[in-house]
């Protein structure tokens, strides 16, 4: 009938949306949240979850009945989704296990500063930037704790316009081929930066990026992780395509072997690892068993990706810039790991390459292809 309730039903959580925003498309987003939740939840014995951007409550109740949260704080914004999420979590869930409040999210999480009353998993599904977050969600979170951060602010984490960037992230992004992985490298630099200010650190767990949005899964550890080893500057030469990281020490020196005045420098940001290896591993281990075979593809391509330089070459700048027509990307990796490259696909371009050789190495070898 017209007016009957429409029920969704994704994994093991049955719920309604209304006048809620979900994307159904999104799942394995969610699935990868589940994941961390459910691994954390193995190693410490307990999990207590901050969802406070909450929606629907999809998530809230995908981490009780998933990843076996031991209590829900659901926490929107917006009041008139009160009935939906009482009713989505009531469901299923006892009301010993939750709470729902409709307050500014930075409120919640002073709230929870002031009463120290701090949470395993902090997850902040922003519509538009996470910036004005990225600090006073560190007050709400367990040290050892995870935040999950979604970003749909691409514009700004891509440098359009410079001066938002260097205003939200504190960084300058310029235009190269590999600008998504930096876009993500600079919303963990900014969160290493809040952290580090606090006297405490950051670690990613994972890090993706899906059509224009930018997510991480970090912790969140007593001691600050910024040193000029995993946070400093991305430089690109726009004449012959290679890139280059430094510190901040360096800052006067940068310069690229061609000699050429084409180099962009990008930064500050973080340069370490997107991604915990042993973490993936036991994501895809749960995965396997839950037959999620589409979020263990993806995990394999991550795990993949994680002992490279922090950036990618593409398959069309590589032809454009040889003159070449393209190679499949499995076969340009596999010519280049035949000749003692490391050389790896990457999640976040369906053309991206990521590799230790330079981009004349790497035409060099296409050629023969």
């Amino acid at each position: 009938m017209k007016n009957q309730p429409h029920w969704h039903q994704e994994e093991k959580a049955t719920f309604q949306v209304n006048q809620a925003f979900y994307n159904p498309r999104n799942k394995f987003v969610r699935d990868l949240g589940v994941l961390a939740a459910a691994v954390y939840k193995q190693d410490h014995g307990s999990l207590k979850v901050l969802d406070t951007l909450a929606g629907c409550g999809v998530r809230s109740l995908r981490y009780y009945l998933e990843s076996n949260a031991d209590y829900l704080w659901v926490n929107d914004g917006n009041y008139q989704l009160n009935s939906t999420i009482q009713q989505n979590l009531s469901l299923t869930i006892a009301p010993e296990h939750f709470q729902i409040t409709h307050q500014d999210a930075h409120r919640v999480f002073f709230r929870c500063y002031q009463e120290r009353d701090y949470y395993d998993l902090v997850d902040v599904d922003c519509f538009g930037s996470a910036v004005p977050y990225l600090n006073t969600m560190l007050w709400a979170t367990k040290i050892s704790g995870l935040m999950y951060l979604t970003c749909t602010d691409g514009r700004t984490l891509t440098g359009h316009p410079p001066e938002k960037t260097v205003q939200a992230y504190n960084a300058i992004a310029r235009s190269h081929p590999a600008i998504q992985e930096q876009a993500l490298r600079l919303l963990i630099g900014a969160t290493t930066q809040q952290a580090a200010s606090k006297g405490l650190g950051i670690e990613p767990i994972f890090s993706l990026f899906t059509v224009q949005t930018h997510r991480v899964m970090l912790r969140l550890v007593s001691k600050p992780q910024l040193t000029a080893n995993n946070y400093g500057f991305l430089a690109y030469c726009h004449y012959c395509g290679n890139y280059q990281t430094f510190s901040w020490r360096k800052l006067n020196k940068v310069g690229c072997t061609c000699q050429e005045p084409a180099i962009t420098i990008s930064g500050a940001m973080w340069l370490g690892k997107l991604h915990d290896e042993q973490q993936l591993k036991r994501f895809q281990t749960l995965a396997q068993e839950w037959n999620w075979q589409k979020i263990v593809k993806l995990v394999n391509l991550m795990q993949g990706e994680i002992n490279f330089p922090p950036y990618f070459y593409t398959l069309g700048e590589i032809g454009n810039r040889g003159k070449l027509n393209l190679p499949k990307r499995s076969h340009l990796i596999q010519a280049l790991q035949d000749q003692g490259y490391q050389a790896a696909a990457t999640h976040i371009a369906p053309a991206g390459i990521k590799t230790n050789a330079k981009m004349e190495d790497i035409i060099a070898i296409a050629t023969t292809i």
